[in-house]
């Protein structure tokens, strides 16, 4: 799979896996999250959650590394595939960059326009590498 087929499947994805390193090791949680060029998007909303600041905000605060993986599955093993964004991430508090997830959040998810809202910061990712695999190449 090419970077840019790696791309748009990511982008087609609703949901992904963030992956983070911690004191304890890897953390990882599913997401929901807007890709702009080679930059993806997430916020902390409404949903609820446990703690004050999140184990994937402490673990980008101290080390910015991380990579989401979206996959398909299907019985038809034929038809697996799965695309890696690896990059770095900031985590916004205000500003364009703030407003701008926002903005493609509520485009993206019907959810966010209509009750879910955003309460935390949001991380912003600077896509450095796109990778995946399809069975069906």
């Amino acid at each position: 799979m090419t970077p840019e087929e790696a791309r748009e499947r990511f982008a087609a994805a609703r949901v992904a896996v963030l992956a983070t390193i911690g004191p304890s090791g890897p953390h990882l949680v599913p997401v929901v999250f807007a890709v702009n060029g080679d930059r993806l998007h997430l916020a902390l909303d409404t949903k609820p959650k446990r703690g004050d600041e999140l184990a994937r905000v402490t673990n980008l605060r101290a080390d910015p590394r991380c990579a989401l993986l979206v996959h398909g599955y299907d019985e038809d093993w034929a038809q697996l595939w799965w695309a890696r964004a690896d990059g770095h991430a900031r985590i916004v508090d205000h500003g364009s960059d703030w407003d701008r997830t926002l903005t493609l959040l509520k485009d993206r998810y019907p959810q966010y326009a209509s009750g879910i809202s955003i309460i935390g910061p949001a991380i912003v990712i600077d896509v450095e590498r796109w990778s995946g695999w399809s069975a069906a190449q």
